[in-house]
């Protein structure tokens, strides 16, 4: 007999278009294969791009929903109606909700980790961290079950807010597919890429993709720009274009013409991009958890090169050197790795989604879940 949960998301998630999107949904669509799953969103979600379960748009987009007590009761009457047993928040934010529910109603609290809040906001230089790192540890010992997008995130949280190990889970981020893509399908993506873009069939494609309204991306594109590419012209036989794709690409930015480097913008599928490229770079400084775009682009059989802080959640050992890590901010290694990675022929081995496939990761949290 499947179990019933309720999930609250308190930010949009639907369309996901972006990784921390997808995260969302995409664990939903292969989590609900395994349990009843119902979940309550803001109006800014729409219900119909939800694939599995049920999205009940009644938390407001207002930023006091974070602290409108009058959710209690809304959602106390949801979980006598549709006999919930177990309550997942997406982030601890809700923690004081997902408190009082599980007192009020007898069922089991998971809290659904991103990252170390209070860590990401940390490194973003908000003075208020240390407030929410005591209310983030108060949140993750309430619950249950604890999901963390990666190990590292895993074990800080059990060492330093004294969580029980057993309680506590690694639910990683993943992809859809459980193989790489064909050469065919690779040969005619980068078909598609030289033509749309006009790059020399000679180029060897560099990519970076992200949400360019996100400070740490936005910062990545800038090394991209002022650092990696200034290094790479000094390495004489390397020819090569580089892709950036993403929305909010600052027009100061944009508007320049850069020789080697090609503004796509927003593009409607990622996955070409993804496919046909050659080398995925990841300059990523800041901000905590796993990089879902780098996921993705191992999973395409990418070869990628990583900054340390980019590549935290991704063990190098379950990629046959298709991922190079390089210490942050050391951007003529940075340069140097990418030419290398330029003649590696590996490909990406099935240990790689084993571990990141989408349907065995919703598997491994349903029975996690099921046996607290």
């Amino acid at each position: 007999m499947m179990i019933n949960v309720l999930s609250i998301v308190s930010y949009p998630v639907l369309p996901a278009l972006v990784g921390g999107q997808k995260g969302i949904a995409l664990f939903y669509k292969y989590f609900s294969k395994y349990v009843n799953l119902v979940c309550v969103a803001t109006k800014k979600n729409d219900p119909l791009k939800a694939e599995g379960y049920t999205v009940l748009n009644i938390l407001s987009n207002s930023p006091f929903r974070y602290i409108n007590i009058f959710y209690f009761f809304t959602l106390k009457k949801i979980i006598r109606e549709r006999k919930i047993s177990h309550l997942l928040l997406e982030h601890p934010y809700y923690g004081w909700l997902g408190v009082l529910l599980k007192k009020f109603c007898g069922i089991k609290l998971i809290v659904h980790s991103h990252n170390i809040e209070a860590l990401r906001w940390k490194a973003l230089g908000k003075w208020w961290w240390k407030i929410l790192w005591q209310y983030e540890g108060w949140a993750y010992r309430q619950a249950d079950v604890n999901f963390f997008k990666q190990d590292d995130d895993r074990t800080y949280a059990i060492r330093r807010f004294k969580l029980h190990p057993e309680k506590c889970v690694e639910i990683t981020y993943g992809i859809e597919q459980s193989f790489p893509p064909s050469p065919e399908e690779k040969q005619a993506a980068r078909k598609y890429l030289l033509q749309e873009h006009s790059i020399p069939a000679n180029h060897h494609i560099l990519l970076f993709n992200g949400a360019f309204n996100y400070l740490p991306n936005l910062n990545g594109l800038k090394y991209i720009i002022h650092q990696i590419h200034p290094a790479l012209q000094q390495i004489n036989d390397f020819q090569y274009t580089i892709l950036l794709c993403g929305k909010d690409i600052p027009a100061q930015i944009s508007q320049n013409k850069i020789p080697g480097v090609v503004f796509a913008g927003f593009v409607p599928d990622i996955a070409v991009y993804f496919k046909g490229a050659d080398i995925f770079l990841n300059p990523i400084t800041e901000g905590g958890g796993i990089k879902t775009k780098l996921v993705e682009a191992l999973g395409y059989d990418m070869n990628a090169v990583s900054t340390q802080n980019g590549a935290i959640g991704i063990d190098p050992a379950l990629c046959n050197n298709k991922l190079t890590v390089v210490t942050d901010s050391n951007w003529h290694s940075f340069a140097d790795f990418i030419y290398r990675a330029s003649r590696n022929k590996t490909h990406i081995p099935p240990a790689y989604f084993e571990h990141f496939y989408w349907g065995d990761i919703a598997r491994l949290a349903a029975l996690f879940i099921d046996k607290k």
